[in-house]
């Protein structure tokens, strides 16, 4: 299904409605290079990247009923369905195995999501025909052509099972939870199983040939052998989700879902090797790292020796994901801190979909295909390169396409299409993320920023007791996260003079990180945007470095790496109280290979010291940023009388430049406002700035009429959306090069200066 674009792309011009649909990704191949990589110093104005696009869709109905005894007697009801049902239900396919001729092996896991609900669900795997939906039509159903029966009827297994009387001896939910699966060249089936965690190896008919192998020194609480008073390393429900083979199928690589209940770092997923011929683990391992700690791997597959998709994704599912992801891992590549260094595949929450396949089944089915189911746990790339994702659907409990009706069980086909793409000229920052469709500062809002085409993500940085970077607009958090509602830190309130002002509330500063994490974000506008509040309370508040891991290994749409654009708040006052913010953030840089001139990183400031004692310290892209009033705190610390208005005369600006490379203006200071409220007369800083050789960028454009000019207000509603895109093209009519908006989506239409 493989086609190579030949029309233009066209990313900063799409329609609102399709403005995310052409994230760029890198499709596995011999040898990769992430966009942008190997262009850095190139004069061609072209970026070759690809496009993914899906191609084919089948589903099987989430009701879908098997022969056998009935299930799901003790299941959690949900979605109006409860059980027990008459028959075997299909709780999604967690593992699919690619047959080559049409059908697939597609696997379920334990059942109803516990050893203590799902011992009337019987472990099988299904033959599978989808009959694909396609730009040609097409039925879109999954056919259920037959199933093997996982069974002991051969007694290997030395612990009770719940059918340990029966000839058959059927396994159960309530004996494994299988998540994964591969198939020798035998016909036998590999499985990877969470409960032990065990590795367990079927013949083709499904009987048990060995008994399970353990992972030594790592049992998770269900596991049988567990001794009383052993600690369990390996989290509950967290054992090998994932599993992958070599090409010639002697090695496997099972993969721990989460991280160790004793390692330090909660990010870290652990890649094991399993030698099939000798029936031993061999002892070598590789570490992951995932986006955010509550991370798990949903998947492996073997693209080639040594390469591996894995599938990351968090736990949300329709309108709430964050994290539904296919990344690439090398086990010959670790980075400086010995993770494996990991690529972007596919962004599953951002899938072109021109033909409208699936269009009408629920969230994510438009122009924009999304797989924003919670489990996302199947990818197989097959024969011509295309990528088959599908979901586990933990019936009846999902439903992230349409609320209050159970996810169906859905594969879809993806096709990584390639296209060249010539960058837009202007910049596209996502004011603290896409602040205007999540709460700002978390990951979610970062992600949205992303697949609405954001060039740069923008974190602001502030301090945590312990000496930590995070992202939050002000280190008083009250306002942003739901600290107030949280008693056993009331006792942490406090009153404080920051850059010259009495602030009353909570101070990160106040906090460890490990109490931090305890929060949860809220909108900070939620009589603007009162639709952000349903996003209350599910976020964490990410650390600076897992800002840059998203930005890192994220690609715009226009074909490059995403870039990070930090802010620091308040240095002075953080270098009073011991934790200064300099050191930390270029630390940061080091640690995620994006401290050099050329990095997609711009680091921003609205002090002039705190940038003076960056730029000898890195050799990132800096901006000075200024207000329409007031002037830098460092100024008023030190008696010095300049103000931001000295700052951007050609004098002014010809310093700026000596120690930094643009300018971040308020919008005022560009076009100010008349007594009416109307645009006025740009003033003559943007050329200024030019001829000091300073890049322009303006802050910040909202969608909201409070904060438009009068002649682009829609109504006398100060929060109904107004012509956000006509007050932008006024400002790159003028010369700005560069915008911040809470809203990427309508600033992303505005492709440059109006022609004429």
């Amino acid at each position: 299904m493989s086609r190579t674009s030949t029309r233009r792309a066209l990313p900063r011009l799409l329609a609102l409605s399709a403005a995310a649909a052409l994230a760029a990704i890198i499709v596995p191949s011999p040898a990769i290079a992430a966009p942008g990589q190997g262009d850095e110093h190139s004069n061609s104005p072209y970026v070759q990247t690809h496009e993914p696009t899906l191609v084919a869709r089948a589903t099987l109905s989430a009701d879908h009923l098997e022969p056998g005894p009935a299930s799901g007697a003790l299941a959690s009801p949900g979605n109006g369905r409860v059980g027990p049902w008459p028959g075997q239900v299909i709780p999604g396919f967690s593992a699919a195995i690619d047959n080559g001729d049409g059908t697939f092996w597609a696997q379920p896991d334990n059942g109803f999501g516990s050893k203590g609900n799902s011992a009337d669900f019987l472990l099988r795997t299904y033959l599978v025909r989808p009959a694909w939906q396609t730009a040609d039509g097409g039925a879109g159903e999954i056919a259920i052509e037959r199933f093997v029966s996982y069974n002991d009827r051969n007694h290997v297994l030395d612990f009770p099972i719940v059918n340990d009387g029966t000839a058959e001896r059927l396994l159960t939910g309530a004996d494994f939870d299988i998540e994964s699966v591969v198939r020798a060249a035998d016909g036998s089936f590999w499985v990877g199983e969470e409960f032990g965690p065990f590795l367990l190896h079927f013949d083709a008919n499904g009987t048990l040939l060995e008994k399970p192998f353990s992972l030594t020194g790592a049992k998770s609480p269900q596991n049988p052998y567990l001794q009383p008073g052993e600690t369990p390393r390996v989290r509950a429900s967290r054992g090998f989700e994932a599993l992958a083979a070599s090409v010639n199928g002697r090695y496997l690589y099972p993969v721990i879902e989460g991280s160790y209940a004793d390692d330090p770092d909660l990010r870290r997923r652990e890649i094991h090797e399993f030698d099939t011929t000798r029936g031993t683990y061999t002892g070598r391992t590789w570490s992951y790292q995932a986006d955010q700690e509550a991370n798990v791997i949903g998947d492996a597959f073997t693209v080639r020796n040594d390469v591996l998709l894995l599938v990351e994704r968090d736990d949300f599912e329709g309108e709430q994901s964050v994290t539904k992801r296919v990344y690439q891992v090398d086990l010959r590549r670790t980075d400086a801190a010995g993770y494996l260094e990991k690529t972007l595949v596919l962004d599953a929450l951002r899938i072109a979909n021109p033909d409208g396949i699936g269009a009408g089944d629920g969230y994510g089915t438009g122009e924009v295909f999304s797989l924003p189911v919670q489990s996302f746990e199947t990818v197989v790339q097959l024969k011509n390169g295309d990528l088959l994702i599908g979901n586990d659907n933990n019936y009846p409990g999902n439903d992230a396409r349409i609320p209050g009706t159970p996810d169906d069980t859905e594969f879809a086909v993806v096709d990584l299409d390639k296209l060249k793409i010539e960058p837009s000229p202007v910049t596209l920052v996502g004011h603290r993320g896409a602040s205007g469709h999540r709460p700002e500062h978390t990951l979610a809002s970062y992600e949205t920023a992303i697949v609405q085409c954001a060039d740069y993500i923008e974190p602001d940085v502030v301090s945590t007791k312990d000496g930590v970077l995070v992202a939050r607009h002000e280190n008083e958090i009250s306002g942003t996260t739901d600290v107030a509602a949280r008693p056993e830190f009331a006792g942490r309130k406090a009153t404080k003079v920051i850059d010259g002002a009495s602030i009353t509330g909570w101070f990160t500063e106040d906090f460890t990180l490990a109490e931090l994490r305890t929060l949860r974000a809220k909108e900070r506008l939620p009589q603007t945007r009162p639709a952000n509040t349903a996003f209350d309370g599910l976020y964490l508040i990410p650390t600076l470095d897992e800002v840059m891991d998203l930005a890192r290994h994220s690609i715009s749409c226009d074909g490059r790496q995403v870039g990070v654009y930090p802010e620091t708040k308040h240095p002075t006052y953080f270098d009073s109280i011991g934790l200064s913010l300099e050191e930390p953030l270029v630390a940061a840089l080091q640690a995620n290979g994006l401290d050099r001139a050329t990095a997609p990183v711009i680091l921003q400031s609205f002090e002039v010291g705190n940038l003076r004692e960056l730029d000898a310290m890195t050799d990132v892209t800096l901006a000075q940023l200024v207000s329409s009033s007031g002037r830098p705190y460092d100024f008023t610390a030190a008696g010095d009388p300049r103000t931001y208005a000295d700052l951007v005369t050609p004098a002014g600006l010809a310093e700026v430049a000596t120690y930094a490379d643009g300018v971040g203006l308020e919008k005022s200071v560009m076009i100010p406002r008349t007594p009416a409220g109307t645009l006025g007369t740009p003033k003559p800083v943007i050329a200024d700035a030019h001829s000091a050789g300073l890049t322009v960028h303006g802050w910040t454009f909202r969608l909201e009429n409070q904060f438009l000019p009068a002649e682009f207000r829609s109504s006398s509603d100060p929060n109904a959306p107004g012509d956000l895109a006509g007050e932008l093209q006024v400002f790159i009519d003028a010369g700005m090069d560069g915008v911040f908006s809470d809203h990427p989506d309508v600033a992303v239409t505005i492709d440059g200066p109006t022609e004429g």
